[in-house]
C-alpha cells in the first residue's frame, strides 16, 4: 500500500490516526496494594513454568508433560488475575461509593459478589 506523506502532515489527521497519543492522560501514581506481592509471586511462578514449557518442547518431552505444565502456568496466571481484580474491587472501588447512597453501596456489593464467578 502506498503511503502519501503529505496526507499525514495535518494535526487533525494525526489525531484521527493516533488518538491515544493526543489524549490528556493523568500521570500514573504509585498504586501498591497489600496483595501485590502475592500477585507478583504467582506471576513469577507462571513465568518460570512457561520457560520450563518452552524447554520441554525444545527437548521433545511428552505432550502430557507439556500439557500439565501449561495447565499449571495458566492456573497461576488465572489466580494472579483473580487476586488482583478482587483486590481492586475491595480497595479502589469501595472509596468511590463510601459517601454515596445506600443503593450505590448495594450495587457495588452485588457487583463484587458476582465478579467472583468470573
Amino acid at each position: 500500500m502506498h503511503c502519501n506523506a503529505d496526507w499525514l502532515t495535518s494535526q487533525r489527521q494525526r489525531d484521527i490516526l493516533y488518538p491515544v497519543q493526543y489524549l490528556k492522560i493523568k500521570p500514573m501514581t504509585l498504586d501498591v496494594h497489600q496483595s501485590h506481592p502475592e500477585v507478583l509471586k504467582r506471576l513469577k511462578r507462571a513465568e518460570g513454568q512457561l520457560r520450563s514449557v518452552a524447554e520441554m518442547i525444545e527437548a521433545g518431552r511428552s505432550c502430557l508433560d507439556v500439557a500439565q505444565q501449561l495447565h499449571a502456568a495458566e492456573r497461576a496466571v488465572r489466580e494472579a488475575k483473580k487476586t488482583f481484580i478482587n483486590d481492586h474491587l475491595d480497595h479502589c472501588l469501595d472509596h468511590v461509593v463510601d459517601s454515596k447512597s445506600p443503593q450505590a453501596r448495594a450495587s457495588v456489593d452485588e457487583f463484587k459478589t458476582i465478579a467472583k464467578y468470573l
